[in-house]
């Protein structure tokens, strides 16, 4: 008897426990497991500009067009997340620049700082002209810190004006040696396509199946307006606002993300929407002097800065009250970013609708590389949305 009522508790308790569970439906699946079993890829671009003489219309495209370069990079995903993203720049063909290094500079190594970025591209300045294209494709491999892993998206744009076969190292071995690490060379001539076929340039992004490309560098970028503007450039401002500077980089920092705000508006204000939507990306990240992005990755330990590391409304608040008054600014900047990703779906739909109306010069730096990263993207198993 004692044995019969043990296994009818027993069976009762294995009834019951198997009720309590929902049932298994689509809508019950946890993600997660999936989701951390996946490596997050990467995207690393190098910007190869000419600054010489005649390339003062190249260097205004790119100044003019970087948010809206970064802003479609902000869209890639694969399998469901955002690859870290980080750009180089570096000149050549400037005769500012030793001779010795073939007249060549790496203005920013790889980097996800994208203010840094900024003011460096509007540092630029054209002088002179020995543009050796082979050694330049070869001082960013060596240079940068590039990714040993195939699945990563690695990609060089070099544009100028002159033959791409001039200097003393050979262009194809150059780009023999990108292809061997996994990095895709795009040509970008500026002037006639027909031109840059003849001096090489074809030939170039074709060893790594790269593309070639041909841009006309003296077009004005065409800024479309949209009813939606003057309300994210508002909000941009209330973005900085949340920004909290810590170290001894914090208040340059600030101070420099407001310059290029400043520098983006040179070009008008949807010029200065479309460095906004980027800051409101995931793109846009400042974990080394802001402390709500340096928490995020555990970059710092709140309770451990000393007074002297913290911004002056801050110094005198207890650990307890640094913790709320961070929590509080992340809060609102993650509303902030809501209103304007929100508001930027509307924008974009509008300028889609007035392009579509339209007649507009397609033959830009911004397009072409928009083009060419959606297509070696796809080839990665990402998409963009």
């Amino acid at each position: 008897m004692k044995n019969l009522i043990c296994f009818a508790l027993c069976l009762f308790l294995i009834i019951t426990e198997g009720c309590a569970q929902p049932p298994v439906t689509d809508n019950n699946v946890d993600p997660t497991p999936l989701a951390s079993n996946v490596k997050k890829k990467k995207i690393k671009l190098a910007l190869l500009l000419d600054t010489s003489n005649s390339m003062d219309g190249l260097i205004e495209q790119a100044k003019s067009q970087l948010w809206k370069i970064v802003n479609e990079l902000s869209l890639a995903k694969c399998d469901g997340l955002k690859p870290d993203i980080e750009i180089a720049l570096f000149e050549y063909g400037n005769d500012g620049l030793s001779a010795e290094t073939g007249f060549i500079r790496m203005v920013c190594p790889l980097s996800s700082d994208l203010d840094n970025l900024s003011k460096n591209l509007f540092s630029l300045k054209t002088n002179g002209g020995s543009e050796f294209c082979g050694q330049v494709i070869q001082s960013a491999i060596k240079l940068l810190n590039w990714s040993n892993d195939t699945a990563d998206l690695q990609m060089i744009f070099i544009a100028g004006n002159e033959a791409f076969d001039q200097g003393s190292v050979n262009y194809a071995q150059s780009c023999v040696e990108a292809k061997n690490k996994n990095i895709v060379v795009n040509s970008i001539y500026c002037g006639n396509f027909n031109e840059g076929i003849n001096s090489f340039w074809k030939n170039g992004a074709d060893i790594t199946s790269g593309s070639y490309m041909s841009i006309d560098h003296n077009s004005k970028t065409i800024f479309i307006a949209t009813p939606y503007d003057n309300q994210i450039a508002a909000l941009n401002d209330s973005l900085n606002k949340t920004y909290i500077g810590y170290g001894k980089e914090g208040e340059r920092k600030k101070q420099m993300q407001e310059e290029q705000d400043r520098n983006a508006d040179q070009y008008g204000t949807a010029n200065k929407v479309s460095r906004t939507v980027s800051k409101s990306s995931s793109v846009y990240k400042n974990e080394s002097w802001d402390l709500i992005d340096a928490q995020k990755v555990g970059a710092v330990e709140v309770e451990k800065l000393t007074a002297d590391q913290l911004p002056a409304e801050m110094k005198s608040m207890s650990v307890t009250e640094r913790k709320v008054y961070i929590d509080a600014n992340a809060k609102k900047r993650e509303e902030i970013n809501v209103k304007i990703a929100e508001l930027n779906i509307n924008r974009t739909k509008y300028i889609a609708e007035q392009e579509n109306k339209t007649t507009t010069n397609t033959n830009t730096l911004e397009n072409t590389m928009i083009q060419s990263i959606r297509k070696q993207a796809s080839k990665k198993n990402m998409v963009f949305e």
